[in-house]
């Protein structure tokens, strides 16, 4: 079994071994194929309590950010001012993901200056270390 976070539950379980293999994994439902994200026990549409999940493109637009500053959690105060983005994914928009952008995939959070953010922006899905070792989704532009 792949190493997942401690406070992982069996509903997003699959999202973080996902993670560990460098794939963007969305839960789907199994009766309508409809994608949802946060992962949930029930579809939003139909109702139905089965699931699977998918790996996605990793590719997304750049929906919206806010540059985080301190008070902050004692492992990203030293990194701010840092940026937190949400993504709007390419295989269904609706879905949006927060992560940071990255100047390269390798990057550190802080890297990437205000004034280098677009929203509209296409990015991808990079998979990075984060606070306390916890490998993490985060984007690049493409």
């Amino acid at each position: 079994m792949t190493d997942i976070p401690s406070w992982a539950g069996q509903e997003d379980a699959p999202f973080w071994e996902g993670v560990e293999r460098g794939e963007l994994r969305v839960q789907c439902c199994a009766r309508c194929g409809r994608m949802r994200f946060p992962p949930r026990p029930f579809c939003p549409a139909c109702q139905a309590p089965e699931s699977a999940w998918q790996a996605t493109s990793g590719r997304g637009t750049l929906w919206s950010y806010v540059i985080a500053h301190p008070p902050l959690v004692p492992p990203f105060a030293e990194l701010a001012p840092y940026n937190v983005i949400v993504v709007a994914l390419e295989e269904d928009p609706h879905i949006r993901m927060v992560g940071n952008l990255l100047a390269h995939p390798q990057g550190a959070i802080n890297q990437m200056k205000p004034d280098q953010i677009r929203i509209g922006a296409r990015v991808k899905a990079v998979f990075s270390e984060g606070a306390g070792g916890l490998r993490l989704p985060r984007w690049t532009y493409l």
